[in-house]
């Protein structure tokens, strides 16, 4: 059959359009939280110690039931649960329950925790100071900045005697709720993970124990205060709601609070990091 010059004009951009559309279609296929049928793959996102280490030790118990685990690690905070919001990324596995609170609040958000995995016991440290009680008169205290850790670094000091707060329960506790600084402490807001690169150029800083870890610390050891075993700080996986009925997402959970992680939580961090489950 032959076709007039108009049709042919009127096929090419049908044509284009069909391609472009498959192309799109095999894109989104690809994406770490999309899924077909054959698709076994689950994207976490993760800060490299220890919760990268402890997926690590999951990643055969999923391959068992046929979910590939892709681990993405990253150095802050904040990207973890943008990648997860914006859908990048399935769930994350790195915070606190108050830290997603907050989180929720100041961008208007609705993640939510899925199951607690372990505890990081939170630290003070010097490299000039053996003992809180040492530290001198305005003594240089750098703390995290994100409203969370902020507090939870407030809290550790009351219970240590150097500072009081107004209500040491108040998990959003602020520097304006310190009642008393009998050395006359000066504070500094830094970012949390820069705080254990400061630790040489400051008095006191209090540092999370994830970056502790990674930065050769010894938390059992080296810190002159750390919270106790019933720190209420567990670190969660967290994802969208609906994550919650992902079976991916459940065997991730699952494998999470095995005997397995438990028995490697216990060995690997001795003391420094302590199975929730």
């Amino acid at each position: 059959m032959k076709h007039s010059p108009r049709s042919l004009l009127l096929a090419g951009p049908i044509l284009v359009s069909l391609v472009l559309a498959g192309a799109a279609l095999a894109l989104t296929a690809c994406g770490g939280g999309q899924r077909d049928g054959a698709d076994t793959r689950l994207s976490v996102a993760a800060t490299a110690i220890p919760h990268a280490e402890i997926l690590e030790v999951v990643k055969p118990l999923l391959a068992e039931q046929g979910v590939t685990l892709e681990v993405r690690i990253f150095s802050d905070y904040v990207q973890p649960n943008d990648q997860v919001v914006q859908k990048r990324i399935d769930v994350n596995y790195f915070q606190t329950e108050p830290y997603l609170d907050a989180y929720n609040r100041d961008r208007g958000t609705q993640l939510v925790t899925l199951t607690g995995v372990h505890i990081e016991p939170f630290g003070a440290y010097s490299r000039r100071f053996d003992a809180l009680d040492a530290l001198p008169e305005g003594a240089d205290v750098v703390i995290p900045n994100d409203p969370s850790n902020n507090s939870r670094a407030l809290i550790l000091l009351h219970h240590a005697g150097v500072i009081q707060l107004a209500d040491p329960t108040n998990a959003l506790a602020t520097l304006r709720d310190i009642t008393a600084n009998p050395k006359q402490l000066k504070f500094r807001e830094l970012d949390a993970a820069m705080l254990p690169r400061v630790l040489d150029q400051v008095d006191l800083a209090l540092i999370n124990t994830n970056y502790a870890l990674d930065a050769g610390l010894n938390p059992t050891e080296d810190a002159l205060a750390i919270e106790d075993s019933d720190s209420p700080y567990v670190n969660f996986l967290v994802g969208h709601a609906e994550s919650r009925d992902d079976p991916r997402v459940q065997a991730l959970a699952k494998a999470l609070t095995s005997e397995d992680v438990r028995a490697f939580i216990q060995s690997r961090y001795q003391g420094a990091v302590l199975p929730a489950f």
